[in-house]
């Protein structure tokens, strides 16, 4: 039974992998310049500003419920590289790429800041993501996406080379105001 002003919502999550570089389908360029940042080092405080701002609208929230003393351990990590873009100043998207031992490069997070969606960078900032991920040595690049996402991000996914591997779906709990302001999100009547 869900608590009070929350409700239950079927979620599809997508896995998807990146085989090589050569596979890769670039984007085009965005038509105003993007700056490419390594945010390296980068403290708790700015990278939950990136993860907030691009994660909220879509219930991101892993991170946030992370201690300081580990999202600062993790941000240490040299497997773990936070890449942010911008646009005149302001902070259009950012990825963040973590190395696993088996040579493969996993996307943990990518998106733009709704400011920026439909502005054309998306599929840009996706190739320079892959790119940054062979660079570190990947065999292959993996990430996932599921239905609480932004309805671009699958299709981008894909259009830049990426193939799924396999779904799979499960129940989650959120707030009422966000099923309303999602897209493409069903409400899921359970009994119990």
């Amino acid at each position: 039974m869900s608590r009070e002003g929350w409700t239950r919502v079927a979620v599809r999550r997508t896995y998807l992998e990146l085989r090589s570089l050569e596979e890769l389908r670039p984007g085009r360029l965005p038509s105003e310049p993007v700056e490419l940042r390594h945010r390296v080092p980068i403290g708790p405080v700015d990278y939950l500003e990136l993860y907030t701002l691009v994660g909220e609208r879509w219930l991101w929230r892993d991170r946030l419920a992370w201690s300081g003393e580990e999202l600062q351990r993790y941000l240490e990590n040299p497997d773990v590289h936070i890449w942010s873009a911008h646009v005149r100043g302001h902070t259009a998207g950012y990825f963040e790429l973590r190395r696993h031992p088996d040579r493969i490069v996993e996307v943990m997070y990518f998106g733009l800041a709704p400011a920026f969606i439909g502005r054309g960078i998306g599929g840009w900032l996706l190739t320079r993501a892959a790119e940054e991920a062979f660079a570190l040595g990947a065999s292959r690049v993996i990430l996932n996406t599921c239905t609480l996402d932004a309805p671009q991000a699958l299709p981008n996914y894909i259009a830049r080379g990426f193939t799924i591997v396999r779904e799979d779906q499960y129940l989650l709990e959120v707030p009422e105001t966000a099923v309303q302001r999602q897209d493409g999100l069903q409400r899921l009547t359970t009994r119990g």
